[in-house]
Order: C-alpha cells, then sequence, then structure tokens
C-alpha cells in the first residue's frame, strides 16, 4: 500500500476488488484479491492558489439592485469578455441613435430632398441620407473634419444637438475609458508570479507552536510593504 502510494502520489486512492471482477471477495475462498487505482474525487478549495476565494453570498435581497446602484465597480469587477461587449455595444448603440437624430432633422427639414438644390442651404451640408448621416457624425464625435460635410447657421435645431452630443460623448468616454484604465491598472494577475509552498507545517517556534510555510516572488522586482493574510477553517 505504502509502495503504491509513494508511486502513484495522492491522487489516488486503492480500491480492492475480487479477481473475477464481480463484486466482493468473500474470505475464506483462496483467491487473492486485486487492487486497482481509482483517481481521488477533487475537492473544491475554499481558497484558490491566486488568492480567489470560492464562496457565494446567497438570499440577500435584492441582489442586482445593490450591483446596479454601484455601477462602475460593478463594471470594473466583470470579466474582460463582457467588458468588451459592453464597451463596443454602448459606443454603437450611442452612434447610432445619434446618427438618428441627425438624419431626422434632415428628414423634417426637408433637406433629404433638396440637398443637390444649388441655392439651397440645408442644416448640414451633404447630408442626404442614413450612411451620410452617420458620417457626419462619426467625423465630427472623432474631431476628424474632413470639411465636405458641416452644420450651417440656418439650423438652431442641429446646434442644439450638436452640444448635447458633445456633452454625451464626453460622459461616455469619460465613463468606459476610465472604467477600462482601471481595469487595465489593476494587478490582477501578479499573483501568477508568487508561489506558495505545496505544504505547510507546524513546528515550535519562539516556544510556540506555529503554523509556517513559505512564499516565492520570481520576479525580481521587490515587493515594498506587502501583506499576507491567512483564513483559518474549522468545525463549531
Amino acid at each position: 500500500m505504502s509502495a503504491l502510494r509513494r508511486k502513484f502520489g495522492d491522487d489516488y486512492q486503492v480500491v480492492t476488488t475480487s479477481s473475477s471482477g464481480s463484486g466482493l471477495q468473500p474470505q475464506g475462498s483462496g483467491q487473492s484479491p486485486q487492487q486497482q487505482l481509482v483517481p481521488k474525487r477533487k475537492r473544491q478549495r475554499f481558497v484558490d492558489k491566486n488568492g480567489r476565494c470560492n464562496v457565494q453570498h446567497g438570499n440577500l435581497g435584492s441582489e442586482t439592485s445593490r450591483y446596479l446602484s454601484d455601477l462602475f465597480t460593478t463594471l470594473v469587477d466583470l470579466k474582460w469578455r463582457w467588458n468588451l461587449f459592453i464597451f463596443i455595444l454602448t459606443y454603437t448603440v450611442a452612434w447610432l441613435f445619434m446618427a438618428s437624430m441627425w438624419w431626422v432633422i434632415a428628414y423634417t427639414r426637408g433637406d433629404l430632398n433638396k440637398a443637390h438644390v444649388g441655392n439651397y442651404t440645408p442644416c448640414v451640408a451633404n447630408v442626404y441620407n442614413f450612411p451620410s448621416a452617420f458620417l457626419f457624425f462619426i467625423e465630427t464625435e472623432a474631431t476628424i473634419g474632413y470639411g465636405y460635410r458641416y452644420i450651417t447657421d440656418k439650423c438652431p435645431e442641429g446646434i442644439i444637438l450638436f452640444l448635447f452630443q458633445s456633452i454625451l460623448g464626453s460622459i461616455v468616454d469619460a465613463f468606459l475609458i476610465g472604467c477600462m484604465f482601471i481595469k487595465m491598472s489593476q494587478p490582477k494577475k501578479r499573483a501568477e508570479t508568487l508561489m506558495f509552498s505545496e505544504h505547510a507545517v507546524i513546528s515550535m517556534r519562539d516556544g510556540k507552536l506555529t503554523l509556517m510555510f513559505r512564499v516565492g516572488n520570481l520576479r525580481n522586482s521587490h515587493m515594498v510593504s506587502a501583506q499576507i493574510r491567512c483564513k483559518l477553517l474549522k468545525r463549531e
């Protein structure tokens, strides 16, 4: 038994079965039992090696509203795939909405049918369909300014919409870019280069029983004011 354990490690347990494989071996039959190696069932860790705690709180009541009340922190704590999805979706919806507003102004003023008339001054020059309205919004929002599409002074509603677009764009940029910047600056992968000893020991140190384990840093950079927290599980 000890030889098998030394050979295969603690990930397997030895199970004794009969030689025929049809049930338990009765005593006194004279047949030698066979030993099989069965993988042990992995127990879920309370705390992972990277420090993540595998505890989920439940039955708290109005849990969703609590997360939405702190939306910025919720977005920062999401996984990268959800952050990128929300980032792309928010900008796409905002761009389509603002382009639709410019198209509605051009449609209500009749600029779509009179865009090619020589002596007519539209709200936005050279906007005669939705794709051109979308391109005008992108040029304005990204401050590209090709000079082909521009707002004229004959359209007060366009000036108001332009101010609203500038304010809304600044808010969306500050919120999403700030969220992405904070998420990228978090050292969540720093624990990948910290190695903990495989086993912990309890021995006498300074006259007291002390739990001891080793921590190693694989990087050449030093960690200043590092703190280590441990969690103890016991039955009560």
